[in-house]
């Protein structure tokens, strides 16, 4: 029996979504993704009127406050609908596949989605956002919902016809691959040329108003520098950094990155805050700092880690999702100052303070201004003052809400940042927050199906009770949601706890890294070289798609093939290496034609055409001549570096079978595309061995 719902709620008041409980009292009668929806529009015989958003989303709070709040338009939904609200973060494979349908109906995508479907889930006509009254060209929501209803009852047949032709259309498309190509140099050299011609110069990243921070595309550009030494790879990738770290899409004041600038100058930002984003711009500006030594990049990574240590991660050790981008009903409110607020808080040095973090009086977004850094200052000290004393006033705001919930994919995009960082800077509590993450992965979001195979979920939520045996205290339990992980979530996770393994030389590590991938290789195969989106056994979608572009997230492809790669160079098992060659060569012509939308599988790219570098270490853990040569390899670490560990009597990786301390000195055996130099002992020998074979 399932739970009541309560009168003054619908059914998304059982859920545990953040976003689909903010839907919870709309008078809007709305139903979660499931089968109980589609068979109540079976029952009806109406259609589907699917929403899609998620909590961060400005747009779809201020659709929700005109539209879904209104007690006339509620009506008119319920009496010709069976309404369903999907959270795009919750349920990935279901945002994917309606907006490939309603980017290819309506000519654009964004959120709020509004895409209506026949009982059977087929979408024929879709939207994003609907103004209550008509505005700019577009219809208002009223008009879109009397236009559907008129066409479903007196243009049946139309409409399953247009239906089925969408679907079996689509099927076709989203199975489509591309014929395999050679992989060389020519593939990164046409994407760079395309990068250069898109590159703003002035400002930094790749094209106008709105810009996107694009880590993945300049994560590649400094892969191809440091293999290439094409200064112009390097340039495009730093010059984009400084801007960013300059801009108003980062906080100077709390940390982070919000999430694309509305400008072209990196200015005023959209507010809300991801754990994506922020988990890829620590990554970058950790390896920009390792490529040039310059400790402007590491401070950057370390405000951003240090935000989600503070503010995105929950006890159990998972990270949350988001920060919203409104607060008290205001976008950006939380965020900005107006010019009485600054004087307040900075007293006789606000003048000063404002010309150098680049507050005017006059600002943005209606006479709010927005802290970025637009010139370099000698006394940085004082600076970070005014920030100090800015956030202490900013603490005692209401805060925007935090979307608490958990997501497998993009915890594993985290994990792999402070595992990098830890291993890199030697910071401990950067390792430890590491470890959590990986306990937690394991503990909370994994368990094995009934073949043995270890699975992970796809999100779960920590849930926050009164103690029945004690009022005042609070119980917290995580919740997992019964969605198995897609292919996203095998990807991402296990390449993070990968990164764990290499930060760590913690052996179970890699054990759980590469059981995900191998249940991942099994249960997604599509019979070709790429992988579906959804485990086959488990789609419940009129299409499976096999997901290639890169989007704010990488594409699962991309991260598998990658993971491939670097499993193949730890285990030399060559079904890892065929896997990874396999999916890049189908690839191979769209990242050269198209660098914007396939920036992840460059980088993987750069790792074929690069040869990874594997370090085995050798040597007992206490000993500091061991420890000399772990910091050598710290002190080179990047993506193209493999670090293993031969510890006795513990099963390792195959890279390390055989590998021992030579005459009692602890040793290591550093190998490249399958052969191996003579096994190095001293620290010098190893730092001169590695030098070489980045330089050839």
């Amino acid at each position: 029996m399932s739970d009541p719902i309560p009168s003054h709620a619908n059914r998304l008041i059982l859920e545990t979504s953040p976003y689909l409980l903010q839907h919870a009292h709309n008078p809007v009668d709305w139903y979660p993704w499931g089968p109980e929806a589609f068979a109540a529009a079976r029952q009806r015989d109406v259609p589907i009127l699917l929403s899609v958003g998620y909590s961060a989303c400005h747009w779809c709070h201020v659709m929700e406050r005109e539209s879904f709040e209104d007690a006339v338009t509620a009506d008119l939904m319920n009496r010709n609908f069976v309404c369903v609200k999907v959270d795009r973060e919750e349920r990935p494979d279901v945002d994917a596949l309606y907006m490939h349908a309603t980017q290819a109906m309506a000519g654009h995508g964004g959120w709020p989605m509004t895409v209506f479907l026949t009982p059977e889930g087929r979408p024929f006509y879709a939207g994003t956002y609907y103004p209550p009254e008509p505005r700019h060209g577009m219809p208002s929501f009223r008009q879109v919902l009397n236009g559907v209803a008129d066409a479903w009852a007196n243009m049946r047949g139309a409409i399953a016809t247009q239906a089925e032709s969408i679907a079996r259309d689509f099927r076709a498309a989203l199975q489509q691959t591309s014929a395999p190509e050679a992989l060389n140099d020519t593939i990164a050299t046409a994407a760079i040329a395309s990068l250069e011609r898109r590159f703003d110069r002035v400002h930094g990243g790749f094209g106008g108003a709105p810009k996107f921070p694009q880590p993945m595309l300049l994560d590649f550009l400094l892969r191809h520098a440091r293999r290439t030494g094409r200064d112009s790879a390097l340039s495009m990738a730093l010059h984009t950094l400084d801007a960013m770290a300059a801009g108003g899409i980062r906080d100077h004041v709390g940390g982070g990155f919000h999430r694309y600038s509305v400008d072209a100058e990196w200015l005023v930002p959209h507010f809300e805050k991801m754990l994506y984003d922020n988990a890829q711009l620590a990554t970058v500006y950790v390896r920009a700092w390792r490529r040039t030594d310059e400790a402007q990049y590491l401070a950057v990574a370390e405000s951003v880690l240090d935000y989600v240590r503070t503010e995105m991660t929950l006890p159990c050790g998972g990270f949350m999702a988001a920060q919203d981008a409104d607060s008290e009903g205001e976008e950006g409110l939380y965020y900005t100052w107006t010019p009485d607020e600054l004087g307040s808080v900075l007293g006789d040095d606000a003048e000063e303070a404002c010309r150098l973090l680049g507050v005017t009086p006059t600002g943005h977004l209606e006479g709010r201004s927005i802290v970025h850094r637009p010139v370099v200052v000698e006394d940085e000290a004082r600076v970070q003052g005014w920030l100090r004393a800015l956030a202490e006033a900013r603490r005692r705001r209401i805060p925007p809400t935090t979307d608490c919930k958990v997501i497998a994919s993009w915890n594993g995009l985290m994990l792999s940042a402070f595992a990098e960082a830890a291993l890199t800077t030697g910071r401990s509590d950067y390792l430890q927050t590491a470890i959590n993450n990986g306990i937690f992965l394991f503990d909370q979001m994994c368990d094995a199906d009934d073949r043995g195979r270890l699975r992970i979920f796809h999100s779960g939520i920590e849930v926050r009770d009164e103690s029945p045996h004690h009022p005042t205290a609070v119980v917290s339990t995580f919740r997992v949601s019964p969605v198995e992980g897609f292919l996203d979530d095998y990807a991402m996770a296990a390449s993070g706890l990968l990164d764990l393994y290499q930060a760590s030389g913690d052996m179970r590590w890699y054990e759980l890294a590469r059981a995900l991938t191998e249940t991942m290789l099994e249960a997604f195969a599509s019979g070709g070289p790429l992988l579906h989106a959804v485990a086959p056994e488990a789609c419940e979608l009129f299409a499976n798609p096999l997901p290639t572009e890169d989007n704010a997230v990488p594409s699962g492809n991309a991260v598998a093939a990658e993971l491939f790669l670097r499993m193949a160079a730890l285990t030399a098992d060559m079904r890892y290496e065929t896997a990874g060659v396999a999916a890049l060569r189908v690839m191979a012509a769209d990242m050269a034609r198209h660098p914007m939308a396939f920036g992840r599988w460059l980088c993987a790219l750069e790792d074929w055409l690069q040869r990874l570098i594997t370090v085995t270490i050798a040597g007992d853990t206490e000993d500091p001549r061991t420890h000399a040569l772990l910091e050598v390899v710290r002190l080179r670490y990047g993506p193209d570096l493999l670090i293993a560990r031969a510890i006795p009597e513990i099963a390792s990786p195959a890279i390390t079978a055989g590998r021992e301390p030579v005459n009692g000195r602890p040793a290591a055996y550093v190998c490249v595309g399958g052969s191996c130099l003579a096994p190095a002992t001293d620290a010098n020998m190893l730092a001169a061995a590695l030098d070489d074979l980045r330089s050839r």
